[in-house]
């Protein structure tokens, strides 16, 4: 097992568990050329797109690769982005489509806007594609609402990669342009640890629009969270917080859902009831899906989630929440 440190030893020995773990997520990041920690140079430009806060030196790149100090100005601005696109029948595959009115919506499409660059460092991420920003194809902002303006079938858009937050100026600004011609979902999957003012923005776009916002709670205790992504995951929390206190409202459609991964070994039935036992006391109507792992990127070595190990997870979130959806069942039957 490459992370080579049980779900024990982290939660109750972190201080020695995190600086091993640390040296494999150094490792990983190495293979892509990518910062091994957030960048903190006393001369570099502050980036506050994400919790991650990095201060960026001279023609270096902060923690997600994408962001950047070229000639001490950062990069890229707002009309620029690393991402490519491409059309999903609806109904999709959406960790919302459980719930959401907008999958049903036969003979349109999901517009899937994959961007590059990713403000954790997942080892069982399930699009490591990301990370190889030296091949992204950059596009323009005007290029991105034109491609979507003429085409009358897509229904909704949905932001994702990587994590949305590196290009988060981006897509609100492209999202603004885009809903004041026409009334298109607006979704988001992320990890949620992005600026909390550029969060709000996000949800207020997807809450007047029917859109989504998913939340990836990877994990509720803080060292576990590095561990499995790099990152502690504090601003998750914060912002998740934030928007069901300010968002989370009767609708056809909730705007806020959660999900978290049932990584074998390590997110287990103690790590899922203290994540619904938060979402529980912001609203226990709040949607949350659990997903089935399969083995990926550095994980490779684990196995599917093991059936009585989403019986449990399943079982213990219906004790704090109304709505518990299983993802990714079919792998269950392999």
């Amino acid at each position: 097992m490459e992370l080579g440190v049980c779900v024990d030893c982290i939660r109750n020995i972190p201080e020695k568990a995190i600086p091993y773990v640390k040296k494999v997520h150094h490792k990983i990041r190495n293979g892509f050329n990518l910062p091994a920690e957030p960048p903190m140079d006393p001369d570099g430009i502050p980036c506050e797109q994400c919790a991650n806060e990095c201060r960026i030196a001279l023609n270096k790149s902060g923690y997600c690769g994408i962001r950047r100090n070229a000639n001490h100005r950062l990069i890229p601005d707002p009309e620029t982005a690393f991402v490519y696109t491409y059309l999903d029948s609806l109904p999709t595959n959406c960790c919302a489509a459980w719930f959401c009115p907008g999958s049903r919506d036969y003979g349109r499409f999901n517009l899937a806007v994959f961007f590059y660059g990713c403000n954790f460092n997942c080892i069982f991420c399930q699009n490591p594609s990301h990370k190889r920003v030296y091949t992204a194809p950059e596009m323009r902002l005007n290029e991105f609402v034109t491609n979507v303006m003429d085409n009358s079938k897509v229904g909704c858009i949905c932001y994702f990669g990587g994590s949305p937050e590196p290009h988060l100026p981006f897509a609100l600004k492209a999202s603004e342009k885009i809903l004041k011609e026409r009334k298109i979902r607006i979704c988001w999957e992320w990890n949620g640890c992005g600026n909390q003012k550029l969060v709000r923005r996000a949800a207020e776009l997807s809450f007047k629009s029917d859109g989504v916002v998913k939340f990836d709670l990877k994990a509720f205790d803080k060292s576990l969270s590095v561990a499995l992504s790099g990152r502690p995951n504090d601003r998750a929390y914060e912002n998740f917080r934030a928007v069901a206190e300010e968002f989370f409202s009767e609708r056809e459609s909730p705007v806020l859902t959660a999900t978290t991964l049932l990584v074998p070994g390590y997110v287990d039935k103690r790590e899922v009831e203290k994540i619904a036992r938060f979402i529980s006391e912001l609203n226990p109507e709040i949607p949350y899906s659990l997903l089935v792992f399969h083995p990926d990127f550095h994980m490779m070595d684990l196995p599917i989630t093991p059936r009585k190990q989403v019986e449990e997870c399943y079982l213990v979130a219906k004790k704090y929440l109304k709505n518990v959806d299983i993802g990714n069942k079919h792998l269950l039957f392999l």
